[in-house]
């Protein structure tokens, strides 16, 4: 049942923009990064000579949890004004599919366009090192703790954006909400509050902790969202 929702969800997504998306915020990052050593070679080549590959995923890493936050918080209004916009939630419930389908699917095409982004960043990554001339001797493990650390760690904020996007019409609250988590992702804070979590498990000598503790609460959250939305009448 909820495999026949996330192919609905998928064809939903023609014409919306959300793949250009998808693709904009890991070329963004590396095109910002491709500006920082294009303008700064000489000077990051010295000051990171001891290992340039791990300044690079460093310094793209500052920047990962604001982009990745921001995104969760435009694809998850995205995803739930496909039936918002077009009044079409009554209609989508009356079908013969569980509400809690409906909710598991778009989540799970959430975390399949969000991987998607993901699999770019890395990719991205690496073609920025060769191009800098950083070598073949290529880290993957850490380009690969990079891409997907930080996605997996913010499963809570997505579970908990996209509950609030499916079951507020408004999408003011969502997305201020979320643009706010994103805004703080940047700046130091408790390693108990999620927002934390995702820039946490790519730099924190035990990142896989953080990676876990996400994973977890990530589905607690989406399974408390998925309750309520089955309760909850939806215009």
């Amino acid at each position: 049942m909820i495999g026949r929702a996330i192919r609905a969800d998928l064809l939903k997504l023609k014409g919306k923009g959300l793949w250009f998306l998808v693709f904009l915020a890991p070329i963004g990052l590396i095109a910002m990064q491709a500006l920082n050593y294009g303008l700064r070679y000489d000077y990051l080549m010295k000051q990171y000579a001891d290992d340039v590959w791990r300044y690079l995923l460093e310094n793209i890493a500052m920047f990962v949890p604001i982009a990745l936050l921001m995104g969760i918080t435009i694809l998850s209004s995205m995803l739930a004004n496909i039936e918002h916009q077009t009044s079409a939630w009554k209609q989508l419930l009356a079908l013969p599919i569980s509400r809690y389908s409906v909710f598991g699917a778009k989540f799970a095409v959430a975390i399949f366009l969000l991987t998607v982004s993901c699999i770019l960043l890395a990719l991205g990554s690496i073609t920025l090192g060769l191009m800098l001339r950083f070598g073949t001797d290529i880290p993957i493990v850490d380009v690969a703790k990079l891409a997907f650390y930080p996605f997996i760690a913010s499963w809570p904020i997505l579970a908990f954006v996209l509950w609030m996007c499916m079951t507020y019409r408004n999408q003011s609250l969502p997305i201020t909400i979320g643009v706010v988590l994103a805004v703080l992702s940047i700046f130091p804070t408790s390693e108990w509050l999620p927002v934390s979590w995702p820039l946490a498990a790519f730099k924190a000598s035990q990142g896989e902790v953080f990676v876990g503790v996400g994973f977890l609460c990530g589905f607690i959250v989406l399974l408390l969202g998925s309750i309520h939305f089955n309760r909850k009448d939806v215009n």
